[in-house]
Order: C-alpha cells, then sequence, then structure tokens
C-alpha cells in the first residue's frame, strides 16, 4: 500500500468529499482518518476466490433477509471508509457506502501484499466500528484457510476455523457451510 497525494502536493489530509470526488478507479483506494491508502487491483484469482465466496454466501443471506456484496465502500466512522473484498449487509446498498452500522459481517481474503492491513490494521478499525463477525480468509501451503472470528467487546475472538478439506460452519450471522475443499479446487 502506498499513500497518495492530494492534487499531486502533499499527503492530505483528505476529507469525505475529497475521496468520493476521486471517482471509480482500477484501484483500491481507502480513507483512514484523512489519508490516502492505495492498494492496487486484486489478482484474479483473488476476484475468483471473492466471487465463490458470495456464491456460496448468499443464498444463505437471502433467507436470513441479507445481502452480499463484493468489494464496497464502508463508512466506518467519518472519514474512515474501507473497501472489503466480500459484506454481509441488512440492507440493499442504494448509496455510494455502505454504513458500518448496517454490516453484519466483513469478509478480508489476505493478499501478501496487504496483509498486515487486513490482519491488524483493518481488523481493528472493523471491531471499534462494532461490525460483529470478521471472516478471514488466508492461504499457506496447503490452501486455504477460513477462520471466523466474533467480535468480544473491542476485539475479535476465534469461533471457528477449516482448511484443506473441512467445512467451515456459519450459524450466525447467517447459516451456511463453506467447503473449504472446493474453494480450493476452484480458486486454488
Amino acid at each position: 500500500m502506498t499513500v497518495a497525494t492530494h492534487d499531486g502536493v502533499g499527503l492530505g489530509p483528505w476529507s469525505e468529499d475529497d475521496y468520493f470526488e476521486l471517482g471509480e478507479t482500477p484501484n483500491r483506494i481507502e480513507l483512514i482518518d484523512g489519508s490516502l491508502l492505495v492498494s492496487p487491483a486484486p489478482t484474479v484469482r483473488h476476484q475468483h476466490l471473492s466471487f465463490l465466496l458470495t456464491q456460496a454466501l448468499s443464498g444463505a443471506a437471502r433467507r436470513e433477509g441479507l445481502a452480499v456484496y463484493q468489494a464496497v465502500n464502508v463508512r466506518l466512522k467519518t472519514d474512515r471508509i474501507v473497501i472489503p473484498d466480500l459484506v454481509v449487509s441488512e440492507v440493499a446498498i442504494t448509496e455510494s457506502v455502505v454504513e458500518a452500522t448496517d454490516v453484519k459481517m466483513i469478509c478480508e481474503i489476505v493478499s501478501p501484499s496487504n496483509a498486515v492491513a487486513d490482519r491488524v490494521t483493518k481488523m481493528r478499525l472493523y471491531a471499534v466500528a462494532g461490525i460483529p463477525w470478521y471472516l478471514l480468509v488466508e492461504k499457506d501451503e496447503s490452501g486455504f484457510v477460513l477462520q471466523l472470528l466474533h467480535l468480544q467487546g473491542d476485539h475479535y475472538a476465534a469461533v471457528a476455523k477449516a482448511s484443506g478439506d473441512d467445512v467451515l460452519h456459519l450459524d450466525e450471522p447467517l447459516v451456511a457451510d463453506l467447503e473449504v475443499g472446493e474453494l480450493n479446487n476452484a480458486a486454488g
């Protein structure tokens, strides 16, 4: 990740108005307390995995009156807008940003270039914003590892973990089974 400059001069601070004036871009640009964090577009494998997870969760989400979205703006608080890989929300998105209070679960797919952001920085920001569930997807030498975390006070605690040919069973915020072996076969 790199920090963008404002109008080619200096580092900001950036406001939400400045942020939204950027318009659509091939990069993922997130606003964190007046600074812009810029990441290149995800790899094809990363995008494919995001698509597969969206498919796997969408039916269960609909049954619970929820919706699954890929790479949407989430306002954690004023001047703090991030773009998670997946968002499970209780409202249909009609604006350019989803409020953290409407988010039931965030999913981040860890890439080598953003591992610290997903495992530490963004996890902490999501906890402070009160997002109840966090699905973290990582790849190790044996394939994908899915870890479901639940907000406990001001931090996340692991609830379930699956790898190899295991199935990650979700009971909240929706009821679904994520088959890690299928993800490995399709996107590994």
